[in-house]
């Protein structure tokens, strides 16, 4: 590509690219251009998940600079460029306050996505919304906090169960904090009737400590393992902090008012809990009476089921709409490639078919979610095996497409013999669009590109359909043949 736009010029090389995968996988440069391929995919029956796919053209050692330059916590280097070793996402990079504050990337989105497809989507990256380092040293401490509650389970002997089976006994739990030197009394911080089962706390009652960490801040307190000295396990918010949720507030309510759903997408392990945390906030305030923001969760990670299920169950307690869309996932030599590096046990499953069984297993409790309540959504991917899995089971469950509770998510541009057939037995469809002007977009191209040579072998497959296609077509005098509807 490089050698393309110095020999043909910038205006050539960008009429090349549309001629090409550009043209495949990308409906447009802004939200007028994509029109006419979201009006073509809507007359067969496919709704839209709106991406402005634009990533900041950065070299490597620019990329690590720029993601090094914090003011109150210092990443690990290998940590600097966001974008190695991933192929299958699209990385933003934070840029200023002002910009920021702007909205405007995901705003036009949004109404973009709110006059162009019935039902749509908006898909949104949080690190584009504020610091990483504030997401990096929040997701800290929520890892922080799910560990102590399992030390202090390991205690009780509650080790080696079911996340949400690990429930510790209130009285042990104050004189087991007592002896690590905590002040306080943490029986005061579950009155009123706030525990799910009288006198035993589980990992979600203990999750809820975060909301009145202004109240526990003297109570909880970790050993520094580098100095002895005991200190706080969590602190207030930042005004930073504040800014951020103020942001997603605006998004959110920008979705309701044009009839939008947002889908946000799940980013690297060292992210993710602070995303996943923000945006339960977020469903919390607007899924009450329909599901308007879907989380997304990555079933290669080996605790992708207990976050499932934490979370569906977080959501019958308090009364909102479960809503996910689950993936695979994107980061996966990365996050082997920064275990190594920095030592730590590697959070993605040991290989692709336990992935498979892993993201089955999520699949079908979500399943069941739905049948027993019929508050839940889900949007499932393009995986053939997966696609077959997902309607034996709703076969079995008795869910109907026309319930419009189960989704299926493909890529523009791939898997369109999983897509049409879907949309012709009544399935709501969703293509996932990425739109952006094309010097912007080649970067997210290319990944896209490698992609489809090293990872999406079922691309081989989809090849050889089109290939038998248009012999057919040729054979049976059938070249303008059009599907149909």
């Amino acid at each position: 590509m490089d050698l393309s736009r110095k020999l043909l010029g910038q205006k050539m090389f960008e009429q090349l690219m549309k001629m090409m995968f550009y043209g495949q996988f990308v409906a447009g440069e802004d939200h007028q251009s994509i029109r006419p391929v979201v009006q073509k995919n809507q007359a067969y029956r496919f709704r839209a998940v709106l991406d402005y796919s634009v990533e900041e053209d950065l070299s490597q050692e620019e990329a690590e600079r720029k993601e090094m330059e914090e003011k109150k916590f210092t990443a690990h280097q290998k940590l600097g460029d966001r974008r190695e070793g991933v192929t299958s996402a699209h990385t933003y990079f934070y840029a200023d306050e002002a910009k920021i504050d702007q909205q405007e990337t995901f705003l036009k989105c949004i109404k973009a996505s709110g006059g162009s497809t019935e039902d749509g989507f908006s898909a949104i990256k949080m690190t584009a919304l504020g610091q990483p380092q504030f997401l990096l040293q929040f997701s800290e401490v929520l890892v922080k906090w799910r560990r102590f509650f399992s030390f202090l389970a390991a205690k009780q002997g509650k080790d080696g169960v079911e996340v949400l089976e690990q429930k510790l006994d209130l009285e042990q739990l104050q004189t087991c904090l007592a002896r690590l030197g905590a002040q306080g009394n943490i029986q005061s911080c579950f009155s009123d009737g706030r525990l799910h089962s009288s006198g035993m706390v589980d990992m979600l009652d203990w999750n809820c400590l975060i909301d009145e960490r202004k109240k526990i801040s003297d109570l909880l307190v970790v050993p520094n393992l580098q100095t002895g000295e005991l200190e706080p396990l969590l602190s207030k918010f930042t005004e930073e902090e504040e800014r951020m949720l103020q942001r997603l507030d605006i998004l959110a309510k920008h979705a309701v008012e044009n009839g939008v759903r947002l889908m946000v997408d799940a980013e690297q392990t060292y992210f993710q809990p602070a995303i996943s945390r923000l945006t339960v906030e977020m469903k919390r305030i607007f899924s009450r009476d329909k599901a308007v923001v879907f989380n997304t969760y990555q079933c290669y990670l080996k605790e992708a089921f207990d976050n499932v299920s934490m979370d569906v169950e977080l959501s019958r307690r308090e009364g909102w709409c479960f809503s996910a869309k689950l993936v695979r996932g994107a980061y996966m030599y990365q996050e082997r490639s920064r275990a190594a590096e920095i030592g730590y046990e590697d959070p993605i499953n040991p290989d692709y078919e336990s992935t498979n069984r892993m993201y089955h297993r999520c699949l079908d409790y979500v399943l069941e979610e739905i049948e027993r309540n019929k508050k839940a959504n889900v949007m499932v991917a393009h995986n053939v095996d997966t696609v077959e899995h997902t309607l034996r089971r709703m076969n079995e469950m008795g869910l109907a497409p026309t319930d419009k509770k189960v989704y299926s998510g493909q890529l523009l541009g791939m898997c369109d013999q999983i897509s049409f057939p879907l949309a012709q037995a009544g399935f709501p469809v969703y293509k996932y669009v990425p739109y952006g002007p094309v010097n912007e977009v080649i970067l997210y191209l290319s990944r896209r590109a490698q992609e489809n040579r090293g990872i999406m072998k079922g691309v081989q497959m989809e090849r050889a359909l089109l290939w038998k296609e248009l012999m057919r077509r040729l054979t049976s005098g059938e070249v303008f043949y059009t599907p149909a509807v």
